[in-house]
């Protein structure tokens, strides 16, 4: 059976009013809290600390509302703790706190079923031949594998932590062989759940590249994404490339895969970059039989999800509760 999950943001607690028929003075609920530099500069640690307690605290919420409605797949943001590549977690003044509300929410995700991801942004480069870049990734990287273990979830890909392999630099051999070496500098925390994703430009990695440039040297699973294929096919059909990246995944452990459409196509509009994320998705996504947990990465996060039950799921659906409800 295949499970349907949706991104960092929800938009019906992020957006009360908008899109969760609430009344104006609803207080939104949402993990992305964050400042500009030079408000950071201004007020330091003591408000990152304050902006993380209050991302947890309503992450905590979150998971909550997707246990009630029936969301079992949940991608957190990577921007829970503002700047943190300026400070260690023990800098931050609410940092028992922080444990505190990051542990509840790692015990109902496992006791619920609720299976929780992270994808760090595409400036975490293991490619880089630079020093600097790698150090700098590494970093980000270990702090999303601290994250998961303050949430006690598992040291598995079940728990994935995805990333992008980073840049060719003219020679993509040359450049995984860095990505694999690189890997070593990570701490187990990250490396237990490290998997990694084929890429939208031709120029740059493929499923097959991915398999046989990374998997088949340090064995990370790949996580196959349908709409990025149409771009950087690697000479595979979508089925061959999807069971190839499914191949790579432990057998206890139900692989993921991501889902998106055009949103040129969707719009109507030729002059939107034929890769950008559609608000909602249309076509029924064909698994080629497989029970896998796919990731819906369309704009509208789990409001698209929903759209795509009630166009192709009608046996299975059931109305959500409202927000109000919940609230």
């Amino acid at each position: 059976m295949n499970r349907y999950g949706y991104a960092c943001i929800n938009m019906q607690l992020s957006y009360p009013q908008k899109h969760g028929g609430q009344e104006r003075g609803v207080p939104p609920i949402t993990t992305g809290r964050s400042m500009i530099k030079r408000t950071f500069k201004a007020k330091g640690v003591d408000y990152a600390s304050e902006l993380t307690l209050n991302n947890v605290k309503d992450l905590d919420r979150i998971i909550d509302w997707n246990i009630l409605n029936g969301y079992d797949f949940f991608r957190i943001t990577s921007g829970l703790a503002p700047w943190k590549s300026e400070y260690k977690w023990d800098d931050l003044p609410d940092i028992d706190e922080i444990r505190t509300w990051l542990y509840s929410a790692g015990v109902k995700a496992k006791t619920h079923n609720v299976r929780i991801t992270s994808h760090p942004g595409p400036f975490n480069v293991l490619t880089s031949p630079h020093e600097h870049v790698v150090e700098n990734c590494v970093g980000d990287l270990t702090d999303h594998g601290d994250v998961f273990d303050m949430m006690n979830l598992s040291r598995t890909p079940y728990n994935k932590i995805n990333i992008h392999i980073g840049g060719a630099y003219g020679d993509k051999e040359s450049a995984m062989k860095r990505f694999c070496e690189n890997f070593d500098l990570l701490p187990d925390s990250v490396k237990s759940r490290l998997t990694v994703e084929n890429d939208d430009r031709a120029s740059m990695y493929s499923v097959k590249d991915l398999y046989y440039g990374v998997y088949k040297r340090i064995g990370i699973p790949i996580v196959f994404d349908y709409h990025h294929h149409k771009f950087c096919s690697g000479d595979m059909s979508e089925q061959e490339a999807l069971e190839m990246a499914l191949s790579t995944w432990p057998s206890d452990i139900t692989p993921v895969v991501h889902y998106s459409e055009s949103r040129r196509k969707e719009q109507l509009d030729e002059t939107i970059r034929v890769q950008a994320h559609s608000d909602y998705i249309y076509d029924e996504i064909d698994t080629y039989g497989h029970d896998i947990d796919i990731m819906v990465e369309a704009k509208r996060k789990e409001l698209a999800v929903q759209k795509y039950k009630e166009l192709h799921m009608t046996d299975h659906y059931s109305s959500l509760p409202s927000v109000k409800a919940y609230i």
